[in-house]
């Protein structure tokens, strides 16, 4: 049975790629480069070596078939194959004829194998029925020759005439051949390699110049992008998409040095003013009524502090991933009955009204807690900055729950309704107290944490500011 780590050959080929994925990329290019063009470049010879030999040997059998006819018609007439023109027409060098009888005795013959035939017994059966082709060892020589034999009709019976030639000019032509290509065949293979380094480079050079230009970008040095190479190639794409990621790291830099700033200017104001409280109840000696107003003051602050915080975790918790959300089926009416209690102490305060309008059978998938923050924020909203009462509403559209409060004030501003849910935002720039502009954005993280939307719109006289939640959970029928 295999152990669970994998067999000793597969570790090791584990070990060789790894070490492979180590080698510069450059270097990795060529090395498959190389060995491209080693198979290519064996393949090819190996083509070119057989391609001669073939070549070779049609050479010589084209001409063993020319001197094969030769010495059949010398034979038909009674001529040497050594006379005068015969001679010439029958071959000489490295051409032999030979003139057999049928138990191969030599009738005639050039001088190199002398009386003894040229062909076997076997060999002899098998050419008086028809040609054949053979090799064989030179008489007297280690060199190879091919043979042609067939027969013939003659004057003084049947015949059978051969013809021959050696095979040696062929074997020095293949074996100059081979060495040619085991010589010019690393040559090559090292110049194409060279070439394909060199390539390999130029191709990596944009990615080079990127790098040292990505090296350069800091956060001291707003705006600056990557050059783009003017070719539109996976290069040029590679750097609109650097670009594009500095681009959102920018803006996530921007947003977040914002704000940090926002953050510290609107913990300064409370702990200023808890501060000076403070100072001013040790400053003299106090009554109990003005050391009850400077702790109420104090306290004041204190929970301004303590919400400012909470609202401060919830957007860190939103930024990372992890704001929890703890789904559950909730009717619609019991969340805004809830938020009503909470606030309706403070709209009694303000002589305002705070009425509910919602189906009794209406759900949302949510989380209880979560919502009724985000409820409570928009309510807290309109008490600050409406007038008149408020409708907390909700109704069912496109499958989906939609939570509204509405109240009767002056609405919202044009250009603030572009800006409502980024952090620290606020209708009045100039307002220093009050909310610190975090309420909004807590409604629209909630409602994202959600899968769902917050929006806001002014309506027939007054602000509408609506969430906008699944009714049922993800994995939920």
């Amino acid at each position: 049975m295999a152990s669970a780590t994998g067999s000793p050959t597969t570790a090791g080929v584990d070990r060789r790629v790894e070490a492979l994925a180590r080698v510069p990329i450059r270097l990795r290019l060529t090395l498959v480069f190389a060995a491209a063009m080693a198979v290519v470049l064996a393949a090819i010879g190996l083509f070119l070596y057989v391609r001669l030999g073939a070549a070779l040997d049609a050479t010589v059998d084209r001409g063993l078939r020319s001197r094969v006819g030769d010495v059949a018609a010398l034979a038909r007439t009674g001529a040497s194959v050594n006379a005068g023109d015969a001679e010439r027409l029958a071959g000489s060098g490295d051409s032999i004829s030979q003139v057999l009888t049928s138990d191969g005795a030599v009738v005639d013959g050039t001088p190199g194998p002398g009386r003894r035939a040229l062909l076997r017994d076997d060999e002899l059966t098998r050419a008086a029925r028809g040609p054949i082709t053979v090799e064989h060892r030179m008489p007297g020589s280690d060199d190879s020759v091919r043979l042609l034999a067939t027969p013939v009709e003659a004057r003084g019976g049947r015949r059978i005439a051969v013809a021959g030639a050696s095979l040696e000019p062929r074997g020095e032509a293949l074996e100059s051949l081979l060495t040619q290509l085991l010589i010019g065949g690393p040559i090559a293979l090292v110049l194409a390699s060279l070439a394909g380094y060199a390539l390999a480079a130029a191709a990596l050079r944009p990615v080079e110049t990127m790098r040292r230009e990505a090296d350069q970008v800091s956060a001291t040095q707003p705006g600056r992008r990557l050059a783009l190479p003017p070719a539109r190639d996976e290069v040029r794409r590679l750097a609109e998409t650097l670009n594009a990621m500095l681009a959102r790291l920018e803006d996530a830099l921007d947003r977040e040095r914002r704000f940090v700033s926002d953050a510290s200017h609107e913990l300064r104001t409370p702990l200023a003013a808890l501060r000076a409280e403070l100072e001013l109840a040790l400053r003299r000696p106090r009554t109990a009524v003005e050391l009850e107003d400077s702790v109420r003051s104090a306290a004041d602050e204190t929970e301004r502090l303590s919400r400012l915080a909470e609202d401060l975790l919830v957007l860190a918790r939103s930024d990372a991933g992890k704001l929890p959300v703890r789904r559950e089926r909730v009717p619609a009416t019991t969340l805004l009955a809830s938020v009503r209690e909470r606030y309706e102490e403070r709209a009694r305060a303000a002589d305002r009204e705070l009425a509910i309008d919602a189906d009794s059978s209406l759900e949302v998938s949510a989380d209880r807690l979560r919502a009724e923050q985000a409820l409570g924020n928009l309510v807290e909203n309109a008490l600050r900055h409406g007038s008149g009462p408020v409708l907390l509403q909700a109704r069912r559209r496109d499958g989906r729950v939609e939570l509204h409060v509405v109240d009767r004030g002056e609405g919202f501003a044009p250009e603030f309704l572009e800006q409502a849910f980024e952090r620290f935002s606020r209708a009045d720039p100039a307002r220093t107290g009050g909310g610190a502009g975090l309420g909004l954005a807590i409604v629209d993280v909630i409602a994202q944490a959600h899968g769902g939307t917050a929006h806001l719109a002014n309506a027939n006289g007054g602000a509408d500011a609506w969430l906008e939640l699944p009714d049922r959970s993800p994995g939920e029928r």
